[in-house]
């Protein structure tokens, strides 16, 4: 089976990984650079922000990703030297107003949510601020180095025989004979293939108006900025109104992020940085004098509820789709992409993939549309 795989972040690599392990023939193409868009601007915390927020289809993918990323950062590790840097370092979220709602989630779902005293937090974590009153923590939260990730993986697919990968690459539009999609054009020519997955991030849904499909998938704009501190400075994530803070072992800080709906426009502004900056200092008041060294915008591809596309696009044979992560792309990356791989290979899910299906969550023309 030859299987084109259009979009080369998190999503599409490791798509690509799982499909070229199973046997498949394997062509991975981007428009740009692998790994470039959302999965290099994102913060790689390895949970939801707000885990309990969200609807069990996110939280059954979330929790089978946080439980395989230790094993696939040893993985890729071994296979190419590159180390994702998966670093548990737990995560404090402060002053909480739906704090009894989280304690009765992680009840329910059996993860290891407690509340904890402030006094205890600021001798867990020295540098944060004095404004807050209140604490849960998770000990098990990892954060991933989400450019190493995805440079292990282009190294681990440049590896494997049975993959091609084409970057600076756009797709102009699809090859279909009848209801059957068998490739796709591109400016340096067609690349035919018995399935075609659309894992273009927040590109999916623009990619999909070629075809008459209407895929509530759009670009969703969050900026981030980077400090440098010494190597234990921070020893947690900590997370309060929506802005967070998270530790690389290198001494690194990320404080993000905005929520931006902006079209395709990536442009820093001047005011994020002022408003990413306070969010900087009221949560660790050292950073005031600390020098910002990185301040970049990325694409979210934003979905109804956060919950991704996967399967089949009905009425179009060979079309399929992993895409519409929204804030959640690396949270959920190896989860979604075993699900897809499964579907895909027709063997057993690893989840219950109904919620995920296209069917009845997009919009077909008319003479598409399943009966």
């Amino acid at each position: 089976m030859r299987i084109l795989m259009v979009g080369g972040g998190a999503i599409g690599l490791l798509s690509a990984r799982l499909l070229a392990e199973a046997g498949a023939e394997v062509c991975l193409l981007d428009q740009g650079a692998l790994g470039g868009e959302s999965s290099w601007a994102g913060g790689g915390i390895v949970s939801p922000l707000y885990p309990w927020r969200y609807s069990p289809a996110v939280t059954a993918l979330a929790h089978w990703s946080q439980d395989f990323y230790p094993r696939l950062a040893e993985q890729l590790l071994a296979e190419t030297g590159i180390d994702p840097e998966v670093y548990v370092t737990g995560l404090y979220w402060l002053d909480l107003d739906d704090e009894a709602e989280a304690l009765a989630w992680a009840v329910r779902e059996g993860r290891p949510l407690h509340s904890v005293d402030i006094g205890a937090v600021h001798e867990a974590v020295p540098p944060l601020g004095p404004g807050f009153s209140r604490a849960l923590h998770m000990p098990g939260v990892a954060n991933v180095r989400n450019p190493r990730l995805t440079k292990a993986l282009r190294e681990a697919l440049l590896r494997m025989p049975n993959v091609t990968l084409h970057e600076q690459c756009a797709v102009s539009g699809f090859i279909r004979e009848g209801a059957r999609i068998c490739g796709v054009r591109t400016a340096d020519g067609d690349i035919h293939a018995d399935r075609v997955v659309v894992a273009a991030g927040a590109w999916s849904g623009e990619l999909l108006t070629s075809l008459g499909i209407e895929l509530p998938v759009e670009p969703v704009k969050g900026q981030m900025i980077l400090y440098k501190c010494a190597e234990d400075f921070l020893p947690s994530m900590v997370l309060a109104k929506g802005r967070y803070a998270i530790p690389r072992k290198d001494g690194h800080i990320l404080i993000g992020s905005t929520l931006e709906h902006a079209g395709f426009d990536k442009t820093p502004t001047e005011d994020a940085l002022a408003s990413l900056k306070a969010s900087a200092v009221e949560l660790l008041p050292a950073l005031v004098d600390a020098e910002v060294v990185g301040h970049w915008a990325g694409l979210r591809p934003g979905s109804p509820e956060g919950i991704p596309f996967i399967g089949p696009v009905p009425g179009l044979a060979g079309l399929w789709l992993n895409c519409g992560h929204y804030r959640n792309g690396l949270v959920l990356a190896p989860a979604s992409c075993q699900l897809l791989a499964d579907l895909m290979l027709g063997r057993e899910p690893i989840v219950d993939p109904a919620p995920y299906a296209p069917q009845a969550r997009i919009a077909l023309p008319p003479c598409q549309a399943p009966l």
